[in-house]
């Protein structure tokens, strides 16, 4: 059965609440927020990770950025900073804590979700093929943006 305009504005709205309380509560940085924007049908990117969203929501997860935020983020939460393999691990594990989190959070709104393993994106990368796409940017006291895509099918 095809969700209606008011079920899927509620799940995007639950989505979108879960992705702010998870950040906070994984990384020890104050941010500031962006409203959320919709965004074309593609999408560029340097550097970021990818999570695969199935079950009750089919789309995607995607943290982008620069990779001195990405470092910056590693080394508030390990105390050192992070640069090659180790920053491309840390990048996906940190993609992974976000998405398992909201996916726990989103459980209380009976809607249930699975997340695939990370895929690294490095180097000039373009995205299409989703019917929306959300963004948002975190804005990292002292450290810089991140941007959080939720690309939804």
């Amino acid at each position: 059965m095809t969700p209606t305009v008011t079920e899927r504005n509620r799940t995007i709205t639950d989505l979108l609440n879960a992705t702010y309380t998870s950040l906070k509560s994984i990384v020890p940085i104050n941010y500031q927020m962006s409203k959320p924007q919709l965004l074309g049908k593609t999408l560029n990117l340097q550097f970021g990770v990818l999570i695969g969203v199935t079950g009750d929501i089919k789309g995607r997860l995607i943290l982008a950025g620069n990779p001195a935020v990405f470092s910056s983020i590693g080394e508030s939460m390990f105390g050192m900073p992070l640069e090659g393999e180790m920053l491309s691990s840390f990048s996906g594990e940190l993609g992974n804590m976000l998405a398992g989190r909201i996916a726990t959070a989103i459980v209380e709104s009976d809607i249930k979700t699975d997340i695939t393993a990370p895929t690294i994106m490095e180097g000039n990368t373009t995205l299409s093929g989703y019917e929306k796409a959300i963004q948002l940017t975190a804005e990292f006291d002292h450290v810089g943006g991140m941007d959080i895509y939720l690309l939804l099918n």
